[in-house]
């Protein structure tokens, strides 16, 4: 097993650099980019993200933009710089290290990413690692919290729709699952609001926020009671999608293993069904489990919150994420990618070695990668 765990973990460089060279050569065509957006604040064409400037950047920006008139810009590569002077463009370059070729800026952030220096946001006056550090607790707590209620929830109700395949049980709560399933969950988490947030109805839960303003002079109950009051609304909305589907796959996973011969040749030699279901039934039926976790836990926990974080006003890396791409702040475009991929590719390995814990016969030093 050791030897198949330094296998991965070195498989996972080349992944990683595959992962950083697509990307980053993938923005190197798109349009747009700091320098042009940057342009556009000082013409007058981008109000919304002038607002977001700030800092150092704004000052060194601000007086730029009052440099003494020279030759003017009308052959520059970036719309909109007719006007400007050339010098100004050529620091916006320097500022945001586009004076260097794009082989030589690829390897400055390989070399940097290695050490995890993730460099300075473009707009915001605060380091990358500092800025996704303070975003984490969110994310943290959406993800963690939304896998353990829809698996702590879905994996029972699972086997029991399969132990009570065809009962009433099992019809109404699968009515009850697939509309569950149908339904988004940014309209779960509106309808939510109406009804528990102030909206038409009662006013329970807070709307905005992960913990109140006076978080941190209530005693250590309160504020365990406040952090989750704050969180259920938008769990659930979170839960609802996931916990449909986890449910249905934990159910017919169940019912393929139940019909197998071997399960028949255990209640044979008088097992009671308890110790059929989880002695026998369990570790092959929880397989299929156990893979789909990987990615319900990336998914919840970097970008599947991004409608929920903007509905209730939570401040975490999936609306950091998003606000970083189209402002095109790229050291954090770029370094929230290299987490994501990092975390993913440790949690599927994590995943693997689960697979062992569950059903000892799954040997891996005997697979070829």
């Amino acid at each position: 097993m050791a030897a198949y765990i330094i296998r991965r973990l070195l498989l996972m460089i080349p992944t990683l650099f595959g992962i950083m060279l697509i990307s980053f050569v993938i923005v190197q065509f798109a349009p747009g980019g700091p320098v042009e957006r940057v342009i556009a604040q000082l013409q007058g064409t981008d109000v919304s993200a002038t607002a977001r400037v700030g800092g150092s950047s704004g000052g060194e920006l601000g007086g730029a933009a009052n440099l003494p008139g020279g030759a003017d810009a009308t052959n520059s590569k970036y719309r909109g710089a007719r006007g400007l002077d050339p010098a100004f463009i050529k620091q916006l370059e320097t500022q945001f290290g586009f004076d260097k070729p794009a082989p030589e800026r690829f390897w400055l952030m390989l070399k940097n990413y290695i050490t995890f220096d993730f460099g300075r946001s473009y707009f915001r006056d605060i380091s990358v690692i500092d800025l996704i550090v303070e975003k984490m607790p969110v994310s943290i707590s959406l993800g963690i919290w939304m896998l353990f209620l829809s698996y702590g929830i879905s994996i029972p109700l699972g086997i029991a729709k399969a132990v009570r395949d065809g009962t009433s049980f099992d019809i109404w709560t699968s009515g009850i699952i697939i509309v569950g399933y149908a339904i988004p969950g940014f309209l779960f988490a509106v309808l939510l609001i109406v009804l528990f947030a102030g909206g038409s109805f009662f006013d329970v839960f807070p709307l905005r926020g992960l913990v109140s303003d006076d978080f941190f002079k209530m005693p250590w109950y309160r504020q365990i009671a406040d952090y989750f009051w704050h969180l259920t609304l938008p769990i659930i909305s979170m839960a609802i999608g996931a916990f449909a589907t986890s449910t249905l796959l934990t159910k017919n996973s169940f019912l393929d293993e139940i019909r197998k011969q071997y399960v028949m040749t255990a209640r044979m030699k008088g097992l009671t069904e308890r110790q059929v279901l989880y002695g026998h039934v369990f570790r092959n039926a929880m397989l299929i489990i156990i893979a789909g976790i990987p990615g319900a836990f990336i998914g919840a926990f970097f970008a599947g919150s991004l409608l929920i974080e903007t509905i209730f006003s939570l401040d975490g890396l999936g609306l950091l994420s998003f606000e970083s791409i189209v402002n095109r702040d790229y050291p954090v475009v770029f370094a929230t990618l290299y987490i994501f991929s990092l975390v993913g590719l440790i949690v599927n390995l994590i995943s693997d070695l689960t697979y062992t814990w569950v059903d000892p016969r799954i040997d891996f030093e005997a697979r070829r990668l």
